[in-house]
Protein backbone atom coordinates (compact mmCIF):
# COMPACT_ATOMS: atom_id res chain seq x y z
CA UNK A 1 0.00 0.00 0.00
CA UNK A 2 2.82 2.38 0.91
CA UNK A 3 4.54 1.74 -2.44
CA UNK A 4 1.34 2.58 -4.34
CA UNK A 5 0.86 5.73 -2.31
CA UNK A 6 4.47 6.72 -2.95
CA UNK A 7 4.17 5.90 -6.65
CA UNK A 8 1.01 8.01 -7.02
CA UNK A 9 2.26 11.05 -5.08
CA UNK A 10 5.98 11.14 -5.83
CA UNK A 11 6.75 9.33 -9.06
CA UNK A 12 7.45 10.97 -12.38
CA UNK A 13 4.86 8.62 -13.92
CA UNK A 14 2.02 10.65 -12.38
CA UNK A 15 3.64 14.08 -12.33
CA UNK A 16 1.51 15.49 -15.16
CA UNK A 17 -1.65 14.24 -13.45
CA UNK A 18 -0.70 16.05 -10.23
CA UNK A 19 0.01 19.25 -12.16
CA UNK A 20 -3.37 19.11 -13.94
CA UNK A 21 -5.08 18.28 -10.64
CA UNK A 22 -3.61 21.42 -9.05
CA UNK A 23 -5.15 23.64 -11.74
CA UNK A 24 -8.46 21.77 -11.62
CA UNK A 25 -8.70 22.18 -7.85
CA UNK A 26 -7.79 25.84 -8.18
CA UNK A 27 -10.62 26.32 -10.69
CA UNK A 28 -12.98 24.66 -8.21
CA UNK A 29 -11.78 27.01 -5.47
CA UNK A 30 -12.60 29.99 -7.69
CA UNK A 31 -15.99 28.63 -8.77
CA UNK A 32 -17.20 27.33 -5.42
CA UNK A 33 -15.88 30.38 -3.61
CA UNK A 34 -17.97 32.58 -5.89
CA UNK A 35 -21.27 30.91 -5.05
CA UNK A 36 -23.47 33.05 -2.80
CA UNK A 37 -23.41 31.76 0.77
CA UNK A 38 -20.87 29.00 0.10
CA UNK A 39 -18.06 30.72 2.00
CA UNK A 40 -20.28 31.43 4.98
CA UNK A 41 -21.37 27.80 5.18
CA UNK A 42 -17.85 26.40 5.05
CA UNK A 43 -16.81 29.08 7.54
CA UNK A 44 -18.81 27.15 10.14
CA UNK A 45 -16.40 24.23 9.71
CA UNK A 46 -13.05 26.05 9.41
CA UNK A 47 -11.74 29.58 9.59
CA UNK A 48 -10.43 31.45 6.56
CA UNK A 49 -6.88 31.06 7.88
CA UNK A 50 -7.20 27.27 8.01
CA UNK A 51 -8.97 27.07 4.64
CA UNK A 52 -6.42 29.22 2.83
CA UNK A 53 -3.45 27.52 4.49
CA UNK A 54 -4.58 23.99 3.70
CA UNK A 55 -5.84 24.72 0.18
CA UNK A 56 -2.75 26.56 -1.00
CA UNK A 57 -0.32 24.22 0.79
CA UNK A 58 -2.02 21.32 -1.00
CA UNK A 59 -1.81 23.12 -4.33
CA UNK A 60 1.87 23.83 -3.68
CA UNK A 61 2.48 20.13 -3.03
CA UNK A 62 0.78 19.19 -6.31
CA UNK A 63 2.64 21.85 -8.28
CA UNK A 64 6.00 20.96 -6.72
CA UNK A 65 5.69 17.22 -7.20
CA UNK A 66 4.10 17.65 -10.63
CA UNK A 67 6.72 20.09 -11.86
CA UNK A 68 10.04 19.53 -13.57
CA UNK A 69 13.56 20.53 -12.71
CA UNK A 70 15.72 20.38 -9.63
CA UNK A 71 14.18 20.96 -6.22
CA UNK A 72 15.08 24.67 -6.15
CA UNK A 73 13.40 25.29 -9.50
CA UNK A 74 10.31 23.33 -8.49
CA UNK A 75 10.00 25.26 -5.24
CA UNK A 76 10.42 28.65 -6.90
CA UNK A 77 7.93 27.85 -9.67
CA UNK A 78 5.38 26.52 -7.17
CA UNK A 79 5.62 29.56 -4.87
CA UNK A 80 5.39 32.05 -7.75
CA UNK A 81 2.45 30.18 -9.25
CA UNK A 82 0.64 30.14 -5.91
CA UNK A 83 1.32 33.86 -5.43
CA UNK A 84 -0.34 34.52 -8.80
CA UNK A 85 -3.21 32.12 -8.05
CA UNK A 86 -3.85 33.71 -4.66
CA UNK A 87 -3.81 37.21 -6.14
CA UNK A 88 -6.28 36.17 -8.84
CA UNK A 89 -8.51 34.51 -6.25
CA UNK A 90 -8.64 37.66 -4.16
CA UNK A 91 -9.23 39.81 -7.25
CA UNK A 92 -12.14 37.62 -8.34
CA UNK A 93 -13.63 37.84 -4.86
CA UNK A 94 -13.58 41.63 -4.98
CA UNK A 95 -16.03 41.60 -7.93
CA UNK A 96 -18.83 40.04 -5.87
CA UNK A 97 -20.88 42.20 -3.48
CA UNK A 98 -21.11 39.37 -0.93
CA UNK A 99 -17.32 38.74 -0.94
CA UNK A 100 -14.25 40.91 -0.58
CA UNK A 101 -10.63 40.51 -1.57
CA UNK A 102 -8.10 40.58 1.23
CA UNK A 103 -4.37 41.19 1.13
CA UNK A 104 -4.18 39.25 4.39
CA UNK A 105 -5.66 36.15 2.76
CA UNK A 106 -3.20 36.48 -0.11
CA UNK A 107 -0.35 36.72 2.40
CA UNK A 108 -1.57 33.53 4.11
CA UNK A 109 -1.64 31.80 0.70
CA UNK A 110 1.94 32.88 -0.01
CA UNK A 111 3.24 31.95 3.43
CA UNK A 112 1.59 28.51 3.30
CA UNK A 113 3.14 27.97 -0.13
CA UNK A 114 6.56 29.17 0.98
CA UNK A 115 6.59 26.91 4.03
CA UNK A 116 5.35 23.89 2.06
CA UNK A 117 7.79 24.43 -0.81
CA UNK A 118 10.67 24.88 1.63
CA UNK A 119 9.89 21.61 3.39
CA UNK A 120 9.51 19.79 0.07
CA UNK A 121 12.76 21.29 -1.20
CA UNK A 122 14.64 20.01 1.83
CA UNK A 123 13.04 16.57 1.67
CA UNK A 124 13.44 16.29 -2.11
CA UNK A 125 17.19 16.75 -1.83
CA UNK A 126 17.38 13.85 0.60
CA UNK A 127 15.00 11.57 -1.28
CA UNK A 128 14.64 12.18 -5.02
CA UNK A 129 11.54 11.24 -6.99
CA UNK A 130 10.48 7.63 -7.11
CA UNK A 131 10.79 5.99 -10.49
CA UNK A 132 8.17 3.38 -11.40
CA UNK A 133 9.23 -0.21 -12.01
Amino acid sequence: MYKRFQLLLLSDAHARLRYITAYTLYALILILGSLPGARQEIGNVASGLILHSCAYAGLTFLLFTGGRGVARQRALKAVLTIAAMGALDETVQSFFPYRHGSAGDWAVDCIASLVTASILWLLWQRQPAVTPR
